[in-house]
């Protein structure tokens, strides 16, 4: 995974910059995702989490390359298939903390269908979308998120698409957490992420990150006199109809906060029942022998 061993690997981190990854961070000067990033380092020192025990999965995008920008065990995988890789992952070692990284072009696009499946399954991942509107890496085309009548490159004349709303989407899925957060309130942001963590369950933290380089309509000064935080009100998260409302709200209020949260599903690993005993798969001794095993990857080769 990313070619770290363990022993490289911070152990006991004391500081936010102990979850530093090898690689600087590419991204364009003032991008949200840095937001993301440092909020997620917070939330990980918080939680007493070791490096070790996170894989960090991404998809394609500008924020998919978000493992080599963290440290922990990192995975950057195909377009739109990195819940799929994280579910097996996640199957394989039940006692890693895995987190999956990407965004709205990423998951609600070409891996839209993983998602949807994914909170139906109620697979025990963190996903943090950072969702800035538009395809930045292919230089900012419309995304599933764009609004209506939004100008690109792939929408001269203005999008005639509605865009997908991934916070109602996840909790008519089955969903059992899901969240939005606003790359400029770290503070914020970090005790969503905490939250979705520590939730056993598929957690979605959807994340308005601005892309300042090619979404000029949805930019900080966008956001920052709009979101307004839901535990300001007397909202009921375990109202998934009153959830699906506020998620609707879109003008001169847009939530941020814990919209849903269900402490009763099951997620799917711990309905699992060759996961009950014995440890994780992945450090389980096989059920043959050597030579069977050589004789399975021969035939295979």
């Amino acid at each position: 995974m990313d070619g770290i061993s363990t022993t490289e690997l911070v152990l006991d981190p004391q500081a936010v910059s102990d979850f530093k990854g090898r690689v600087d961070p590419d991204w364009c000067p003032g991008c949200g995702d840095f937001g993301v990033l440092n909020a997620l380092r917070r939330a990980c020192l918080d939680l007493g989490l070791q490096p070790h025990e996170i894989l960090t999965v991404s998809g394609i995008g500008c924020s998919s390359n978000f493992p080599g920008y963290f440290n922990s065990y990192g995975m950057h995988t195909l377009h739109g298939r990195s819940l799929a890789v994280a579910t097996g992952a996640k199957m394989a070692n039940h006692k890693l903390t895995v987190l999956v990284t990407g965004g709205d072009g990423d998951g609600f696009g070409i891996g839209g269908n993983h998602f949807t499946h994914t909170a139906r399954r109620n697979v025990d991942l963190t996903y943090i979308v950072m969702d800035n509107q538009i395809y930045g890496l292919t230089t900012g085309q419309v995304s599933p998120t764009s609004n209506k009548d939004m100008k690109t490159k792939s929408t001269p004349f203005g999008s005639i698409e509605a865009p997908y709303n991934p916070i109602t989407a996840a909790i008519m899925n089955g969903a059992g957490f899901v969240a939005r957060g606003f790359s400029g309130d770290i503070k914020q942001l970090t005790m969503l992420m905490t939250q979705a963590i520590r939730h056993e369950g598929f957690a979605l933290v959807n994340v308005f990150s601005p892309c300042i380089t090619f979404n000029h309509d949805n930019n900080f000064e966008f956001f920052k006199p709009r979101v307004k935080k839901l535990e300001d009100e007397s909202h009921d998260t375990g109202d998934w109809k009153a959830a699906c409302e506020k998620a609707l709200v879109w003008g001169d209020d847009i939530y941020t906060g814990l919209f849903y949260r269900n402490q009763e599903a099951q997620s799917l690993g711990s309905q699992e029942p060759v996961l009950d005993n014995g440890g994780a798969l992945s450090q389980r001794r096989l059920g043959f022998s050597t030579e069977q095993a050589d004789a399975i990857i021969a035939n295979m080769m």
